[in-house]
């Protein structure tokens, strides 16, 4: 869904104005501070994490470049900040001294397009070419709609990172980016998902967000009625999936334990969820690690969320439940080059008892993967190795 700027004006808050102000008093800082400083790297995901392609980033240049000058961006109110203080050197999130070193920079790396010391004000001097584009988007998962707000005159972005042939074809010729600037490196965070040990037991249930829910506008109400969020579309099919007594009878039969760990934008909402099931197990930001689960788990089930891509990679079973498919493609994201049906990595289902039946049939199979998903998996991951990082950073250095 296409925002207008007045959709866009209605995220802007208080707080990003004070912000304009911290940028004019660290512009001519940032101007000496960069005579000092002619090779700094700024790293980050977002505000308060530490485990997305940013950190990965980060720990590969502390540890395989200390050389390199880098600082990590991030809240010291972070859970994760002793994580990557232990590393190497840290700022906090958008303080003075984070805007200094934003615009002292000779390369700012993120895996979130909002990875910066104020998102609205950056975005509007970015966009606007009133600040040197010195941009890396690490990127948070692989892409495979079309995201109009990712495209070039959204962004401005210097480099882009991709993880496939397929995405990487589909951004240079969908996203209007310069000639090069579109790369294939792949996600950094990859590099930790070659080696891992598989609970047999654990299931994971992780959806992704909805933007007219998690961030609403007035475009909103043109999908649903968001003012309940108990009567959302969304909750109530999760809700019904998670109370359901079939699922309690199959976890229970099986021995089986289903984490449920809606996306970051939606964690806000996971106690309204009702969850009565002794083998459901509510995973709240921050006690529970995305990739640890990823990892660890013998199963996913998501619905459009790119981290079946991360599952896929490690060739496990996963399935995808898409009960509001149409308000998805119009209300988040259109359709790309990615069919689920076509190119999925697992069965695609549209009702819970498909969804069920469909787990019980993956249980009796010790969710085993079938080679039908097995095969689509080998044919889109053609980068599949530890050295994403190592190729991330050489392509850095090399045009930036």
């Amino acid at each position: 869904m296409k925002e207008t700027f007045f959709q866009k004006l209605q995220r802007v808050r208080i707080g990003d104005i004070g912000h304009i102000f911290l940028f004019l008093i660290a512009l001519p800082i940032s101007l000496v501070y960069r005579l000092f400083r002619r090779e700094l790297w700024l790293v980050c995901d977002n505000k308060n994490e530490a485990r997305d392609n940013g950190y990965w980033f980060f720990r590969f240049l502390c540890e395989a470049h200390p050389e390199q000058d880098a600082v990590y961006a991030i809240s010291k109110r972070s859970p994760d900040h002793e994580r990557v203080a232990c590393l190497g050197k840290t700022v906090h999130y958008g303080s003075l001294r984070h805007w200094v070193l934003y615009l002292a920079a000779k390369v700012n790396i993120s895996s979130q397009k909002g990875g910066k010391p104020n998102a609205a004000v950056c975005y509007a001097l970015e966009v606007r070419g009133l600040l040197k584009n010195t941009r890396v988007f690490l990127q948070h998962g692989i892409i495979k709609d079309d995201m109009d707000w990712l495209h070039y005159e959204n962004t401005k972005m210097k480099l882009f990172v991709t993880s496939t042939e397929r995405e990487y074809r589909f951004l240079c010729e969908k996203f209007g980016y310069p000639e090069g600037s579109i790369i294939k490196t792949g996600l950094c965070r990859f590099d930790n998902l070659q080696h891992f040990t598989v609970k047999p037991k654990q299931i994971l249930l992780m959806p992704t967000w909805r933007s007219w829910i998690a961030a609403p506008t007035s475009a909103s109400k043109e999908i649903e009625d968001v003012s309940d969020f108990c009567n959302t579309t969304y909750f109530r099919s999760w809700n019904s999936f998670l109370k359901s007594r079939r699922l309690d009878k199959l976890l229970q039969d099986n021995d089986l334990t289903l984490i449920f760990y809606p996306h970051r934008d939606m964690q806000r909402f996971l106690s309204r969820f009702e969850i009565h099931s002794k083998r459901i197990i509510p995973a709240a930001w921050p006690e529970y690690d995305v990739q640890t689960l990823l990892k660890e788990s013998a199963y996913l089930i998501t619905d459009f969320s790119s981290i079946a891509m991360d599952f896929a990679y490690m060739k496990k079973r996963l399935m995808y439940y898409q009960f509001d498919y149409d308000d998805f493609r119009r209300g988040q994201y259109a359709e790309g080059y990615f069919s689920y049906e076509k190119d999925g990595f697992g069965r695609v289902c549209y009702t819970q008892e498909d969804v069920l039946t469909e787990l019980e049939k993956a249980i009796s199979e010790h969710f085993h993967n079938p080679d039908t998903y097995l095969r689509r998996a080998d044919a889109f991951f053609d980068l599949c190795d530890d050295h994403n990082c190592e190729r991330t950073y050489n392509t850095i250095k090399e045009r930036c």
